[in-house]
């Protein structure tokens, strides 16, 4: 028996599959899946996605991701502090 994981499938199954045996802060949609393959062109060829091969590095990169968002958040939630400098005027 060939699981479905061993062969090439489409990327709606990819996440299909994907999602059913991801927790919910791991759950993925196609548009996470469209960037995945933009971002990693050497490990998709052709539109075939493979559960065994992909899923690990898929998961990887989608941590990655949680973690630049998280960090970009942090930043963007601190006071932004601006010195006014007094204006300086050269005559020529």
């Amino acid at each position: 028996m060939v699981s479905l994981s061993m062969i090439f499938i489409s990327k709606e199954q990819f996440l299909e599959e994907h999602n059913k045996l991801s927790p919910s802060n791991l759950q993925a949609t196609l548009a996470l899946l469209n960037r995945f393959k933009e971002e990693k062109r050497p490990l998709i060829k052709d539109d075939s996605w493979c559960l065994d091969k992909l899923r690990i590095p898929f998961i990887s990169w989608l941590t990655s991701m949680q973690k630049l968002d998280k960090k970009s958040t942090k930043k963007s939630t601190k006071k932004e502090i601006y010195k006014n400098y007094p204006e300086t005027h050269y005559e020529a």
